[in-house]
């Protein structure tokens, strides 16, 4: 039996194109012009279209995509820090001017972690420019200082040092996170087009709406009386009935909707203009047109609406035959990107998806319209105006505080005092957290916080949920790669390979160690880097050779086994990278102090495929690796990775961090460009992920706090272009990572106890779980990271905030924070290894299961071109010979079968009773069952495919049930329709 590790998988694939996006999937900028009756121009703006045909990927089977990236971006249970962790709790504010004299305000508090029993600083520093908020690790015997907050902040230089406010009205602050961020309840309009109408005044003058408009209204919300509404109102009168006697209202996701329907609105007819319906829907930041006719009648465009304040426009198109709608939006030229992405074709026949999706892509919009010139600057004057008067405001009190509590740190805040001056402080401290307590309440009631999120579905399947892979796993892991279904592990027991439900076999023993390593199954390679400082080398492995060890059970390999697998002049190196995308070539740069050797393996993919060329390679595949040249550098390289040039002859590159810098080195002529300069003091650099738009090279930057994103552009007359472009973006972690894997649409940042998941688009928010104790293991294709808890769907976030007395606070030298449970004396945690399948972060389902090195058997067949097929597995411990002798003493039964056409119902009794003589003592010899389940359950398979039926027998269902194998039905299923084609 040959096993063949060439054949890329879908994994693989997927793995290699996790860093391809395109923002075509958003839409693309055209000009569209109204224009009149005589065909004069009236109006012309430009405008973002999204129409869900451009850019999508067709080479897709149908039915294998799903999507994945239906999410609010920047959810407030996230984002509104003061609201969730500060107010009405004890914690710390801060005052002072920045080098351009400008004041700013810094508030922080030591929480729990959302209930995790993780003590953590949350920080936020308030500037006209905006807010700023990290996450920052608590430490019982490390002192945080003010200045080491702001310099985390890039905040290094003061006019005035930062000095504490202890009036309780400092509370005040909480204001700008409303300012900041906008509502959390929106308002949108909603407007009846019939068809063949092209003016906003013949739109607005529609006194009622079709059946059909009435049905989707119906969709949007439910049907509320205005007079005494007491809810969130969207600017709408209810007290007398001026705007109207009823409108439709929702809650979705803890946020309330009130929409502005034109046929709802006051309707006049002595004003054609409709000014009072204009005065509502024009001055909505979203608006959905609701149009009727065929795709053929001429089409709404954003420029017939006369609106200086309206940015996004929902098309909405509902088709009676198959009662299905159809979105597309256009977003003003100035929105930012913002999902989701509309689908290809933009056809929703879920009618409950739809309402979703559209709900979702809404209050998006509006979030992302904030953002935009003609909002920020009036926010950024606002905030200014605030920030300066809660200056004055305080100032005067600052001068009244006891020198004695001015504090200069925060992990021992208090020293002990006079019992009078403590008797105080309690005081303070609890007139403090009522103030704080009534503010929360009265934002409460006045409906600016998020509603009860226990509306919202929390039973949704999100793509980050993990499962669980390894439990109790006690050995600490140096890294890891995944292969097939299982992981290659480097511990401190040295190299073992698990497979989920299997016992872990071990590769190599402990006197390798393995710091980084690369499982290439399309190149039939392992790559490793072992050791530390001189002794440290690249070893190159088959890995058909760690296989073939694996499955005869030989001993287990040592250091002093692998000399053979030793590559030349890399004695010393201290990382390594290689490309992920091949093409033609496997590319290795290893840095060896400030020097680069560039190493290339040149193969030819069809021969590397055959199973000639598997018998004729030598075990250990040093001699095919070839030196290319040495590159040296100023520094020593952080953090290395390969950008593949548009051609892949000359221009390809290494783009490098050291000091306080990216440069991109040529890997031909070796000459470096600077790509990016980190403009603080200490510097962390954490990645430089390779990317690829459309093709062309990107790199996302992640260093400190901060995620930028850089176009590469081909290289012009022998340099490469990285002048800044308006495809240039950036944003901020909430927490210093120390790792960054990108799964498109997502990039997940991983820090010590969470997991900050984004999209690279525009860098919002998404979702942030808390994960104690976390360590990201391997992420080239599926995600593993070992932790004492998994990754849960629902959100981390809950409407019932944290009690005051469990959560640390911050700590005074009566109040000391919580932490979590010190384990006992020898006693060791326990943590496990967990999976997030990269098929449900990119959004693409897998046709079949991965092989496993770990699999007792693999059968491959051969085509006629001598390339081998995927191979595919089954859970007994069965030949090929032995299948076949067991097939052949069925024969009569399968053939009879196969010659008539039969019911689902007559096959399943047929092979019921087959099932029953040979399981049967006294109707026959015994056979293995196990084997005669396996050919009944893959005929039904087969009948059920060459006799269609919509029938739901309950006999039929009861029958399958009992044929059908409990284990691995993809594999035995496969495996079995292939020995019932050979019989027909």
């Amino acid at each position: 039996l040959m096993k063949s590790f060439y054949s890329s998988s879908v994994s693989e694939d997927l793995g290699c194109r996790r860093g391809e996006f395109s923002r075509k999937h958003y839409g693309s900028v055209e000009l569209l012009i109204s224009s009149d009756a005589d065909g004069a121009i009236q109006r012309a703006g430009r405008f973002r279209v999204e129409n869900g045909s451009s850019g999508e990927n067709t080479d897709y089977a149908p039915g294998t995509w799903h999507r994945t990236d239906v999410h609010l971006e920047n959810p407030e249970y996230h984002t509104r820090w003061y609201f969730k962790y500060f107010l009405g709790k004890v914690h710390q504010n801060y005052i002072g001017t920045d080098a351009e004299k400008n004041p700013f305000f810094l508030s922080v508090v030591l929480s729990d972690q959302n209930n995790q029993r993780i003590p953590q600083y949350h920080s936020i520093l308030w500037r006209k420019t905006g807010t700023q908020k990290i996450c920052l690790p608590y430490s019982p015997t490390k002192t945080l200082s003010v200045k080491s907050i702001l310099s985390a902040m890039s905040l290094d230089k003061f006019e005035k040092s930062p000095r504490e406010i202890f009036h309780p009205e400092i509370q005040k602050v909480g204001i700008f996170d409303f300012i900041s961020q906008g509502s959390v309840n929106f308002k949108f309009g909603v407007l009846y087009a019939k068809d063949g109408q092209l003016t906003d005044d013949e739109m607005f003058s529609n006194e009622t709406g079709s059946e059909s408009f009435q049905r989707f209204l119906h969709l949007l919300g439910d049907t509320i009386t205005l007079k005494g509404w007491s809810g969130y109102r969207g600017g709408l009168d209810t007290k007398n009935d001026t705007t109207g006697t009823c409108s439709i209202y929702t809650v979705f996701q803890g946020h309330e909707i009130m929409f502005h329907v034109s046929t709802m609105l006051p309707y006049s007819r002595e004003n054609k203009q409709q000014v009072e319906r204009k005065r509502h829907i024009g001055n909505d930041i979203v608006t959905i047109i609701f149009q009727e006719g065929e795709e053929s009648s001429p089409a709404f465009k954003p420029s017939m609406i006369r609106s200086h304040f309206t940015h996004i426009f929902a098309l909405v198109r509902y088709n009676k035959q198959n009662d299905s709608y159809r979105l597309k939006i256009f977003s003003e030229e100035s929105v930012p990107l913002f999902g989701p992405p509309l689908p290809s074709p933009p056809v929703f026949t879920n009618h409950q998806e739809f309402r979703d999706f559209v709900l979702v892509k809404l209050i998006n919009g509006e979030k992302a319209t904030l953002e935009t010139p003609t909002f920020s600057q009036k926010r950024q004057r606002t905030l200014d105006m605030l920030i300066r008067s809660l200056y004055q405001d305080m100032m005067p009190d600052l001068h009244k505080v006891n020198n004695m509590l001015n504090r200069k740190s925060f992990s021992d805040v208090l020293p002990e005092s006079p019992k009078s001056t403590r008797k105080k402080e309690e005081a303070r401290q609890a007139e403090f957290v009522r103030l704080g307590q009534a503010l929360k309440l009265k934002t409460t009631l006045k409906g600016d916080t998020a509603a009860n999120l226990a509306t919202t579905s929390f039973c949704k399947k999100e793509p980050w949920e993990s499962q669980s892979f390894c439990s109790n796993f006690p050995h600490e892991v140096v890294c890891a790669d995944s292969w097939g279904q299982s992981l290659l592990v480097s511990t401190d027991a040295g190299i073992l390979l698990i497979d989920d439900g299997r016992p872990s076999v071990q590769v190599f023993d402990k006197t390798l160690q393995i710091k980084q390593m690369n499982v290439l199954e399309a190149l039939d390679l392992l790559i490793a880097r072992t050791d530390k400082g001189k002794d440290s080398r690249i070893l190159v492995f088959r890995l058909s050779a760690v296989q073939k060890a694996i499955e005869t059970k030989k001993m287990i390999r040592s250091k002093y086994d692998c000399r053979e697998n030793k590559l030349e002049r890399t004695k010393g190196c201290h990382l390594y990278a290689i490309n992920t995308h091949h093409g033609s070539e496997l590319r290795i740069v290893v840095a060896i102090r400030n020097k680069l050797l560039l190493v290339t393996k040149k193969y030819n993919s069809h021969n590397a495929l055959t199973s000639t060329s598997l018998l004729s390679s030598p075990e250990s595949p040093v001699e095919e690796f070839q030196y290319i040249r040495e590159i040296c550098l100023s520094d020593p390289p952080v953090v290395m990775t390969l950008v593949d040039g548009p051609t892949g002859d000359s221009d390809n590159m290494i783009c490098v961090a050291y000091r306080h810098q990216f440069d991109l080195v040529n890997e031909s002529t070796g000459e470096s460009y600077r790509l990016h300069h980190v403009e603080t003091n200490r510097v962390n650099f954490v990645a430089a992920i390779d990317v690829y738009e459309d093709g062309e090279a990107g790199l996302l930057l992640c260093y400190n706090y901060v995620c930028q994103y850089r176009k590469v552009y081909p290289f012009s007359g022998g340099s490469p272009l990285v002048q800044p472009s308006a495809y240039d973006f950036h944003f901020s972690w909430n927490q210093v990572p120390y790792a960054v894997v990108c799964a498109f649409p997502y990039v997940l940042a991983f820090t010590t106890d969470s997991i900050e998941i984004r999209l690279v688009v525009n860098g919002n928010l998404v979702h942030t779980a808390v994960v104690p104790e976390l360590q990201l293991v391997a992420s080239r294709s599926d995600i593993y990271f070992k932790a004492t808890t998994a990754v849960s769907g629902s959100s981390d976030g809950s409407p019932k905030e944290m009690d005051s007395k469990s959560s640390p606070q911050t700590p005074t030298a009566y109040e000391k924070p919580e932490f979590p449970l010190p384990s006992l004396e020898g006693e060791v945690p326990c943590k496990s290894l967990y999976k997030i399948p990269l098929s449900n972060l990119v959004g693409r389902s897998i046709e079949r299961p991965l092989k496993s090195p770990l699999a007792p058997k693999v059968i491959t067949t051969t085509t006629s071109s001598g390339i081998s097929s995927l191979p595919v597995m089954h859970s007994l411990s069965l030949s090929r010979m032995e299948i076949k002798e067991i097939a052949s003493r069925t024969r009569k039964e399968l053939l009879g079968l196969l010659d008539e056409p039969v019911t689902k119902t007559e096959s399943a009794q047929k092979l019921k009773n087959v099932s029953r003589r040979q399981s049967d003592p006294k109707q026959g010899a015994v056979r293995s069952s196990s084997s005669d389940r396996i050919i009944s359950s893959s005929f039904e398979s087969y009948s059920e495919r060459r006799h269609p039926s919509t029938s739901s027998d309950p006999d039929t269902l009861a029958n399958r049930e009992e044929s059908s194998p409990s284990s691995c039905p993809f594999q035995l299923i496969s495996l079995c329709d292939e020995d019932i084609i050979d019989l027909k």
